[in-house]
């Protein structure tokens, strides 16, 4: 189904296509002009683009979360203003359609996975005692992918309309029948060019943790993080597949005029939804278990003691991971797939509950008794636990396949799936980024605007969605514009958005905490929070080689043990010497620019500019398959002298 103005795309397609000759002219050749390369190549940014070092990649995964998190807050502040009073107009129709589509796909793949992501390389080489992760190239790669997806997701804005069928992109709405426009195009190419670069994180994280702990470092001497990012990488290199095949036969369907979908002509919408929530459940682990992770080092560290029942926290989370792909028809009770199918499923969410339950206790328990710091990361963790608490228990009513039936597509189901992955998710990472920015930028946030930052998110949270459930038992269905005067829901709504508001200006506080940290922030030494694990044995911020000489491990803990014997950092497992580091690259920016190209090529159903981007794609492959750069060495002699410069 062709809809656009050919001849208007055709000169689009001409300029675009010229300017990326160009560029890639100036990249091969030198440039126009040598002295403007030297200076591009000297630059911060060329730094940037170009890195391979995992910090840094982590920052820039970070920073582009915290962009999509503002788009997307933007986007329900909007969703909240039209739904603020009754039979508002400030944003209806397919307007409404569009913002809740793209706030809910921002959130889960833009937002909570890359925030997640950049956590992950921040701190993850750090805690296993590893100068980098297994394979630097891959890890540039795996951020410029995602970064292209996500940009061409939200270019929908500009041209041609954003995707309007809910962040679940069910066919029954996305077809081109249903869905005219590029909207949903944009969706499906974004999702699947960011998804690769998903799937390439999973596994780096995986070899990398398996393969280049330190000396002596045990899987079970892990910190509890690092176990949470092996298992998620895990449901990342499973769940993924599941929803890149989804994706492919919706591209095949709406470009293709292929019929997987569609029921006139023998098509199946269920096939959509069953490769979905196969996915779509065991997403919400792969961005809750790197949250319990953080949980468990935080609350461990502010706790002054060791995580109770370290062994049972391991066999939780992985066993959470076992049970995630086993719940995804819950998500599909009222389809009719019969009480057989509904029942084990139920069963199998309420048996889910139980793993997750022995977290919470062992977090309380490793809090009693103990020496409680009341910092801003052990702020946000008190308010993850009593936020996911009760996101579990009306997790466990939804589990029940009669009582679904009545809660399905109300406001008590959007209240629910926000209490777990706010105030599971997203509480977690602000956790994770107060207690992890002095490995960021050297720099601590200021505790009081972080507390502050607190407060105002957790109080206008629960004053944004606990209204909700009650609308939910009302009869307030999801993803409606409207509602009429006189049916009980105007002062519940008119709540919730003064409660969204409230979230916003927390949000706010931290922007201006991390400007105004890093500008007069307190310096911070290598150890600020008196830490368990490795990643505070070496300074703050961390050098591009991260250990000078990589840490001899004997324990769970291994820090904490050392500075309880008096010593001031953990024996070295190898004598100083040379260290090898990559060179930085740009390959990985061409590469995710040709998948680019390619996918708005797709959208436009400019074949040849589709096939051109692809072309490219494997021109930079095969360059980089025969590149002789061997990366280069730090010698002992700078390691010497940087160590003295940081002692100074």
């Amino acid at each position: 189904m062709d809809f656009r103005d050919k001849g208007g795309n055709d000169v689009g397609t001409f300029i675009i296509v010229g300017v990326f000759i160009l560029f890639l002219a100036a990249i091969f050749t030198g440039g126009y002009n040598r002295e403007f390369l030297h200076r591009v190549e000297g630059s911060r940014i060329w730094d940037w683009l170009t890195t391979v070092d995992h910090k840094k990649i982590g920052i820039m995964y970070f920073g582009t979360g915290v962009l999509y998190f503002l788009i997307a807050g933007l986007q329900a502040l909007m969703i909240r203003l039209q739904l603020a009073v009754p039979q508002n107009d400030l944003f209806t129709g397919d307007t409404f359609n569009e913002l809740f589509t793209m706030h809910g796909t921002n959130m889960i793949f833009f937002v909570a996975m890359p925030m997640l992501f950049g956590l992950m390389n921040v701190a993850v080489p750090l805690q296993i005692g590893a100068r980098d992760v297994a394979f630097p190239f891959m890890n540039a790669l795996s951020f410029w992918l995602f970064f292209a997806g996500a940009l061409l997701f939200n270019l929908g804005w500009l041209f041609g309309g954003a995707p309007d069928a809910g962040w679940t992109g069910y066919t029954a709405l996305a077809l081109n029948e249903y869905s005219p426009g590029p909207g949903l195009d944009y969706y499906d190419l974004g999702i699947q060019i960011s998804g690769i670069g998903t799937m390439l994180t999973a596994v780096n994280f995986l070899v990398t943790i398996i393969n280049m702990r330190a000396p002596g470092m045990t899987f079970l001497k892990m910190p509890m993080f690092t176990w949470a990012t092996l298992v998620t990488s895990g449901l990342i290199l499973f769940a993924m597949p599941p929803l890149a095949v989804d994706l492919l036969l919706l591209m095949f369907d709406r470009i293709f005029d292929a019929n997987f979908f569609d029921v006139a002509q023998g098509g199946n919408h269920l096939i959509w939804q069953h490769l979905f929530w196969i996915f779509g459940h065991p997403e919400v682990y792969i961005v809750i278990l790197p949250a319990f992770g953080i949980m468990s080092d935080v609350i461990s560290t502010f706790s002054k003691k060791p995580l109770f029942g370290y062994h049972s926290m391991v066999f939780a989370t992985v066993l959470i991971g076992f049970l995630g792909f086993m719940v995804w028809v819950h998500h599909m009770f009222t389809v009719g797939l019969g009480p057989v199918a509904n029942s084990i499923f139920g069963i199998a969410t309420m048996t889910i509950a139980v793993p997750t339950g022995i977290k919470v206790f062992n977090w309380l328990s490793t809090m009693w008794g103990g020496k409680i710091s009341f910092t801003t990361p052990m702020m946000w963790c008190l308010g993850f636990i009593i936020t996911f608490v009760l996101g579990g228990f009306t997790g466990v009513m939804l589990a029940v396949p009669p009582a679904d039936f009545q809660y399905h597509d109300t406001y008590f189901v959007v209240a629910h799936f926000h209490y777990v992955l706010i105030g599971g998710t997203v509480f977690g990472i602000f956790a994770g980024l107060y207690y992890w920015w002095p490995k960021f930028f050297g720099r601590k946030l200021n505790d009081r605007l972080g507390k502050l930052h607190f407060w105002l998110f957790f109080i206008g949270f629960h004053t944004t969605f606990l209204p909700q459930h009650f609308l939910g038992f009302w009869g307030m269905p999801r993803r409606v514009f409207t509602y009429l005067p006189g049916l009980g829901l105007e002062s519940f709504n008119l709540i919730s958005t003064i409660g969204a508001f409230t979230m916003a200006a927390g949000v706010l506080v931290l922007l201006y905490n991390i400007v105004y940290s890093s500008i007069r922030g307190e310096v911070a030494d290598a150890d600020p929070w008196d830490g368990r694990t490795l990643e505070w044995t070496i300074p703050s911020p961390v050098p591009e080689y991260n250990f000078a000489q990589l840490p001899l491990v004997k324990q769970l803990d291994a820090f904490y043990h050392a500075k309880l014997a008096g010593k001031k950092g953990l024996e070295p497992a190898e004598p100083l010497g040379s260290i090898h580091m990559p060179s930085p690259t740009y390959l990985p920016l061409i590469m995710a620019l040709g998948f680019f190209v390619s996918g708005y090529g797709w959208i436009l159903r400019s074949y040849w500019l589709g096939a051109l981007g692809l072309i490219i794609v494997f021109i930079t492959m095969f360059v980089r398959s025969f590149q002789k750069d061997t990366g280069y060495h730090i010698e002992p002699e700078e390691l010497k002298s940087a160590d003295k410069g940081a002692q100074a």
